[in-house]
């Protein structure tokens, strides 16, 4: 089969296009064909080791997973003895993040238990899009934010993988929702249902007074100092990405922080589990959420939709197509 590998860290450059042996599925696994895959942000992080703790947990001198991505769509071909699950050519998707990841290649082997039927009213590429950045905001809102009807909550970051479904999510759940983003992507962010878009380009929302219940801090750098200062004396900050510099005041600070107020500081890492795919199933097929995808690039240009993705210009989701 067909595969990107990665065989040391370094810039998409060291990605290539190669033939390896296809997986056979071990006893709880299912072997899926894949019809799309998505980019997510760890890809690149994965590929540069950066920050240098990839590096501890993922190789130290080089990947020990040689082929990236973790979101993937497909068809099942093979099922191990002991999967009761699924069988043959069932449509599923999936996130590998937990498991070795796989996903930029014709064939995945991958336990049953991160994977779930997929929407039935979406394409491949848009079931691929969900996986890891929607099961991210989800598991940030429910389980980190203890997200409750009428809550007021910003998203910084709304435009991006992970923004563009907390924004729709926090609004399936009953949330004032508060995006911010750039200029060109406001009407975007309107669209998907935010009652409030910022354009951090002209106005700081840690600045303007106005407080929140929960604040996801998806992307780009804000000091600790301006989410604290923007929440209510009860809210509760979670980091779900951005800049390094923003991830270790998270970690380092934030559970200090959580101790001296009522107001909670945290960061989180999301976790691949059938329920939750299962959840976000529901939520996809009633309508309730969409995947929003900027770009397609077919297997052979993954080098360059990294380069996409690291630029962190994209609108939604960028996906691989098989």
């Amino acid at each position: 089969m067909k595969a990107i590998f990665c065989t040391k860290y370094g810039s998409p450059d060291v990605l290539k296009l190669i033939e390896v042996d296809k997986p056979t599925p071990q006893a709880n696994e299912v072997l899926v064909k894949v019809h799309a895959a998505a980019v997510n942000a760890g890809d690149w992080h994965l590929m540069r080791a950066d920050p240098f703790l990839v590096r501890l947990m993922f190789g130290l001198t080089k990947p020990k997973h040689p082929i990236l991505g973790s979101d993937m769509a497909g068809t099942v071909e093979a099922v191990g003895k002991d999967v009761k699950g699924f069988r043959p050519g069932d449509q599923v998707f999936g996130n590998m993040a937990d498991c070795g990841f796989g996903a930029f290649a014709e064939y995945v082997a991958a336990p049953e238990s991160v994977l779930a039927p997929k929407p039935t009213n979406l394409s491949w590429e848009e079931a691929a899009a969900v996986p890891l950045s929607a099961g991210t905001a989800l598991q940030a809102l429910r389980n980190h934010g203890q997200i409750r009807s009428g809550m007021k909550v910003l998203i910084n970051g709304a435009s991006g993988g992970v923004g563009t479904f907390a924004v729709q999510i926090a609004k399936a759940l009953g949330a004032e929702v508060t995006g911010v983003c750039s200029t060109g992507k406001m009407e975007m962010v309107r669209a998907l249902g935010a009652d409030h878009v910022i354009d951090y380009t002209q106005e700081d929302f840690s600045q303007n007074g106005v407080q929140y219940d929960l604040i996801l801090g998806a992307n780009g750098y804000q000091p600790l100092a301006a989410y604290e200062r923007a929440l209510s004396p009860t809210g509760v900050y979670v980091m779900i990405g951005g800049a390094m510099a923003q991830l270790f005041q998270a970690m380092l600070l934030g559970p200090w922080k959580s101790k001296k107020g009522g107001k909670k500081m945290k960061n989180m890492l999301m976790r691949s589990n059938q329920e939750d795919l299962l959840v976000l199933k529901e939520l996809l097929e009633a309508g309730k959420i969409t995947p929003v995808i900027d770009r397609r690039f077919p297997l052979q240009d993954v080098p360059d939709a990294i380069r996409y993705v690291e630029e962190g210009h994209a609108k939604g989701k960028v996906v691989i197509t098989l």
